[in-house]
């Protein structure tokens, strides 16, 4: 893989100040944030007079736990427009959640929003080694979801040539890829394993694809997977942050220089880690769940929001602004077997390690004789394996899931092609119970 260092003069200065030039920045907008919210939102203004505090309290960064937290809920409760701070005719954009597991959650942008997503997600870009110049290949999914068109408003302002191809019609992703030989993807890692796969049924060799860097989000994903995508495109993988009520995509990223957790752009989003059960704050290097307050935003400000995902803060490494780890996993897909938690990144990192096993997998859930099971489906790495060798390469995955995580499983491995492939985000846990 080629050396993709950006070099120091590209950056921000922002992004290589020092810590008290970046709090002192912090504090400035948090101020203005608080109060932004609390005399534009309704909902803002009842939750800090119910709490008793008010934008005033807020002397220093630590005084921000004073502050009610944000929930996905409060942002249903107030569909479509309840949560916006300014008038209708200063929304220049909106994006929504799907609905899919209820009210769909709606979020505004002004000029100046789009501006500043522009920025951070063409930060993130070059933070992954583009250039302007280079051209990078976007299969996130346009339309409402923010993937697409936030990478798209980043490669703009980056200066990138950008093919919009979305997500979907894998056969035309692989040729487009070696029509145009792009330097840079964006895609979900889940889809980048189904592009892989049409790499070999097209009998290409991804290794001798233009591609030298991978900007892979939306989706838990372990660094067995990041391994499995780098071996398999000779590419840089890098993991990008974001979700659609903070900003979209761009909220933080890794560096490509050194891929050891992804820096937060800390002059636009104040991190916070939570105990999920308790809500008390736990110190920088203590593993929580991450909560975002929007320093900048003004159609759709975000006051310590729960995002439900599992992570710890780090100090600076590439750049000055604190790093968060790769997310684990989410509150809410966190499995309880039998007493244990166990997160399906859990289940990834087991099957990465199995040989003979592709990194396509699902899990089924049932309560068969009031006791619940987990079947693990997968499926071999390579066509005709027969079924004797299936079963042993099954047996090797039960008992390195039993030895790492200290549960009994089952597991079915299919042929390979087996297990239905991501278009987007994958679908990890099909629940029966």
């Amino acid at each position: 893989m080629k050396d993709l260092t950006p070099s120091k003069c590209t950056l921000d200065s922002i992004e290589i100040a020092s810590r008290d030039e970046i709090e002192a920045l912090q504090i400035k907008r948090l101020k203005w944030s608080l109060t932004h919210a609390y005399e534009s939102v309704p909902h803002y203004k009842a939750s800090f007079d119910v709490t008793g505090v008010h934008p005033s309290d807020l002397k220093s960064l630590n005084d921000l736990s004073k502050f009610p937290f944000t929930i996905k809920q409060d942002l249903r409760d107030n569909y479509p427009f309840g949560m916006f701070a300014v008038p209708r005719d200063q929304v220049v954009r909106v994006h929504a959640s799907s609905g899919t597991t209820g009210q769909p959650t709606v979020v505004g942008y002004t000029q100046n929003d789009l501006k500043n997503w522009g920025a951070v997600m063409s930060r993130s870009l070059r933070a992954a080694g583009l250039q302007p110049g280079d051209m990078l290949h976007n299969a996130y999914g346009y339309g409402l979801f923010t993937g697409g068109l936030g990478v798209h408003l980043g490669a703009d302002t980056l200066g990138l040539m950008t093919v919009p191809v979305s997500g979907g019609m894998t056969h035309r992703q692989v040729r487009l890829i070696e029509d145009f030989k792009p330097k840079g993807i964006t895609v979900t890692p889940s889809y980048a394993l189904s592009i892989l796969d049409e790499f070999n049924a097209q009998r290409l060799d991804p290794r001798a694809s233009s591609l030298e860097t991978g900007i892979f989000g939306a989706e838990p994903w372990t660094n067995s997977m990041r391994k499995e995508i780098e071996n398999a495109f000779d590419m840089h993988a890098v993991d990008i942050y974001g979700l659609s009520e903070v900003m979209g995509p761009g909220v933080s990223m890794e560096c490509v220089e050194t891929k050891d957790g992804l820096h937060i752009w800390e002059d636009h989003f104040f991190p916070e880690i939570i105990n999920p059960e308790t809500g008390a704050l736990v110190a920088d290097g203590e593993d929580g769940e991450l909560v975002f307050t929007s320093l900048t935003k003004e159609a759709f400000p975000i006051i310590r929001y729960r995002t439900r995902d599992l992570t710890r803060l780090l100090p600076g490494t590439a750049r000055s602004m604190r790093r968060m780890q790769k997310v684990t996993g989410r509150t809410d897909d966190m499995i309880i077997l039998r007493g244990v938690n166990v997160f399906p990144t859990q289940i990834e990192e087991c099957l990465m390690a199995t040989s003979g096993l592709s990194p396509h997998f699902q899990i089924e859930l049932s309560r068969p004789k009031k006791m619940d099971q987990m079947l693990v489906l997968c499926e071999v790495k390579k066509p005709e394996i027969d079924e004797k060798k299936r079963e042993i390469f099954g047996r090797n995955l039960i008992d390195r899931i039993k030895q790492s995580i200290g549960i009994s499983v089952a597991v079915e491995v299919a042929e390979a092609g087996s297990i239905e492939r991501s278009l987007g985000k994958a679908v990890r846990i099909i629940d029966k119970r």
